[in-house]
C-alpha cells in the first residue's frame, strides 16, 4: 500500500467533494459526486441514524447506481440538503431516466449538531441551500477540519471535523474515505494521542504515536449520558474505490469499514450515535481476484476511515462560540 497523491477520497479518479458551511449556524453540508453515476451501498451500526434514500442501496433493489451522496449537519432538518443537490443535478441533466422524467438519485445521512453553540433560530430551513452550494463547490481538492458537514461537529471531548484519507493498493485499486466526525465517544486519549495512531501515515495527524503504555492519562475518557443531551452525536462517512464492484460487494466494503470507526473512536456504534458508512465504487478498474481484491479493498477502506477520523479532528480549528476546544488548542 502507498498513500494517494492528495491523501483525499478524490484520489479515486472521477469523484469530487464539495463543502458548504454557515459559520453562524455552526453547521454545513458535504457532497460527494462523480463524473457519472456510481455503485453505492450502506452499512448502519449506530443506534440513532438519520437517513434519506438508503433503502434503494440494498443489493436486491432495482437501482444499481446513484448520482451523489450527501453528509449534513442539522439532524432531521439536514436531510433537506439532498433537495438542493437534487435541484442542482437536475439542472445539469443528471439522473435516472423514466420516460421524459429525469430523477437525480441522491442518498444522504445527517449528524446532530443542533446544540453546538450556533444560531439555529432560522425562519426557513437553510439546508437545501447548503446542499446546492456544496454541489457547486465540488472539486478534487477540498479542505479538512471545520468545514462542510464537520463545521460544527463535536466529539465527546474535543471539536470534531471533516476528515479524509486515501491509499493505493498493490493491485492498482485506489481506496479513500471521507468522514464527518461528531461522535459521542473520544477520538483521542486524555494525553491527546489519537486512538488511530497505529495506522498513521507520514505524520498526517501530528506523528505523536500511540498513547504511552501504563500512562494513567492515556486511559479512555469517562462518558456520561448527559453528554448526549448537551451536544448530540453521530459519525457519518463515505468509503470509495475505483474497483468494479456490484452492490453486494460494495455493501461488504461498507461493512468492513466499520472496523475503522471502532479503531478510531472509543466508544463507537453506541445507542445514541447514528454511525453510518456509505460505500461508492466508480467501476473503472476490474478486479483481478474477486475474493482477494475485495478483502483488501475492505481492509484498506477501514484503515483509511480510521486515519480520516483522526485527520478530521486534528484539522479542526477554533471559532467564536465553540463549546469544546479543538485538538490543536489543547494538545498542539
Amino acid at each position: 500500500m502507498k498513500i494517494g497523491a492528495r491523501n483525499l477520497i478524490t484520489d479515486v479518479q472521477g469523484l469530487y467533494v464539495g463543502n458548504a458551511s454557515d459559520e453562524a449556524l455552526k453547521s454545513g453540508a458535504t457532497v460527494l459526486v462523480g463524473d457519472k453515476p456510481f455503485t453505492a451501498a450502506v452499512s448502519v451500526m449506530g443506534g440513532a441514524p438519520g437517513t434519506r434514500e438508503t433503502d434503494m442501496l440494498a443489493p436486491d433493489k432495482l437501482v444499481s447506481e446513484i448520482d451523489a451522496l450527501v453528509l449534513s449537519g442539522g439532524s432531521a432538518f439536514g436531510l433537506a440538503a439532498a433537495d438542493g443537490v437534487m435541484d442542482g443535478l437536475r439542472e445539469k441533466g443528471r439522473g435516472f431516466q423514466v420516460a421524459d422524467a429525469t430523477i437525480p438519485l441522491v442518498s444522504s445521512a445527517i449528524l446532530f449538531d443542533l446544540l453546538n453553540g450556533g444560531n439555529k433560530n432560522w425562519s426557513r430551513n437553510p439546508y437545501a441551500g447548503l446542499g446546492r452550494a456544496a454541489l457547486q463547490n465540488a472539486d478534487a481538492e477540498f479542505a479538512l477540519g471545520s468545514v462542510g458537514a464537520g463545521v460544527g461537529a463535536l466529539t465527546g471531548t474535543l471539536k470534531g471535523g471533516l476528515g479524509s484519507a486515501s491509499v493505493v493498493l498493490d493491485s492498482g485499486h485506489t481506496v479513500g474515505a471521507l468522514v464527518a466526525v461528531n461522535a459521542f465517544g473520544a477520538v483521542a486519549a486524555e494525553t491527546g494521542h489519537f486512538w488511530a495512531a497505529p495506522w498513521e501515515v507520514a505524520g498526517e495527524y501530528g506523528g505523536f504515536g500511540p498513547a504511552p503504555m501504563g500512562d494513567p492519562l492515556a486511559r479512555p475518557v469517562s462518558f456520561k449520558m448527559q453528554g448526549f443531551s448537551e451536544k448530540g452525536n453521530t459519525t457519518i462517512a463515505i468509503v470509495a474505490t475505483d474497483a468494479v464492484l456490484d452492490k453486494a460487494q460494495a455493501t461488504r466494503m461498507a461493512t468492513a469499514s466499520q472496523d475503522g470507526m471502532a479503531r478510531a473512536i472509543i466508544p463507537s456504534h453506541t445507542p445514541v450515535d447514528g454511525d453510518l458508512i456509505f460505500a461508492a465504487a466508480t467501476n473503472a478498474v476490474p478486479l483481478n481476484d474477486a475474493v482477494q481484491d475485495t478483502l483488501m479493498i475492505g481492509h484498506a477502506a477501514s484503515l483509511c476511515l480510521a486515519r480520516a477520523i483522526a485527520r478530521g479532528v486534528y484539522a479542526a480549528c477554533a471559532t467564536p462560540g465553540d463549546i469544546l476546544p479543538c485538538w490543536t488548542d489543547r494538545h498542539g
